[in-house]
């Protein structure tokens, strides 16, 4: 793509985004807001990938059924198993906003990815997105075999709240003795509730991201008295974080959430876990859904099939 191209997509994306006034606006109207958009997404990634299989299917959850998309790469049994937790601050997202991402990690890491639709705030709040996550996760690794998987290769990922979402899902099942996790990939992840890292203020203005869309991300999130140091809210204030699975966590250059990202790696190397921390330089929040368009987004796809090969890979 020409880099006058590129360089015009990425100010209408920014100038876009500054002219919301989230006091303004609720989350339908906001996740209206966002779909406006969605038309372009073809300028941001290649077009669908095809796959061997792509199914969509409800699965039973401790509140309600989950909706959920399996991607299959090929006919092949025993493939590993990717859990994959869509980002949205918690309040958009959906099976369809990252059903290319989700194409792309399956083709590339030749794994059975499975997408969750978790359910949104502020219509469900906290603590309903980690449990149907974990729930869904609990259900995919008692099916893995009638998906065509290897439950001994499970790997959970998301980007940003996803991201939160996943590391979410590694404490409570070690917590609960649930399924073994083989892997978590955090991508630009969000860790701590209580957004006093430096890159907060540091960033928080003019790179897409807003320290205003995270508070108000978080608003709808969290009811009011939820303690924002649990550990299911905010992973970085855990106070054991011993017993994870390895983690690959990348952050960003330019993100507000570019400084709990790499805090929480560093906890988790403190506490004995593998870890491997990628900073993306130049790059801003949401590069990993715009693959196309950002070299930091396709590198971040690279990284992860290199270090997934190890952990997933049969030989």
């Amino acid at each position: 793509m020409a880099k006058s191209l590129k360089l015009r997509l990425i100010l209408w994306f920014h100038n876009t985004f500054q002219k919301v006034d989230l006091r303004k606006m609720t989350p339908k109207q906001f996740r209206k807001f966002s779909d406006e958009y969605k038309d372009s997404r073809n300028l941001l990634d290649e077009p669908t990938i095809p796959l061997f299989k792509v199914e969509n299917r409800l699965i039973d959850g401790r509140d309600c059924p989950l909706p959920i998309r399996t991607f299959t790469p090929s006919n092949q049994p025993n493939l590993p198993v990717i859990v994959f937790f869509h980002g949205g601050g918690f309040v958009m997202g959906n099976l369809d906003t990252h059903d290319n991402v989700c194409r792309r990690l399956s083709r590339d890491n030749k794994a059975i990815v499975v997408s969750v639709d978790y359910r949104l705030a502020p219509e469900y709040p906290f603590p309903a997105a980690p449990n149907d996550c974990y729930d869904a996760t609990v259900w995919v690794a008692n099916n893995c075999e009638s998906l065509g998987g290897d439950a001994g290769r499970l790997v959970v990922m998301g980007d940003s709240a996803g991201g939160n979402l996943a590391t979410v899902v590694s404490l409570m099942s070690r917590d609960f003795n649930g399924p073994k996790i083989a892997f978590q990939v955090l991508v630009y992840p969000c860790t701590d509730a209580r957004l006093n890292h430096p890159s907060i203020s540091r960033h928080g203005k003019g790179h897409l991201l807003t320290e205003e869309m995270i508070h108000w991300f978080l608003g709808h999130y969290l009811p009011e008295g939820t303690e924002k140091a649990a550990p299911y809210v905010s992973p970085y204030l855990a106070e054991d974080l011993t017993n994870l699975p390895p983690a690959l966590i990348q952050v960003a250059e330019f993100d507000p959430l570019r400084d709990e990202g790499a805090a929480y790696a560093e906890r988790l190397i403190e506490a004995g876990n593998e870890v491997i921390l990628t900073e993306y330089k130049g790059a801003v929040h949401t590069y990993f859904t715009m693959p196309k368009l950002l070299k930091q987004g396709r590198a971040a796809y690279i990284e992860i099939k290199k270090v997934l090969t190890g952990v997933l890979q049969t030989g």
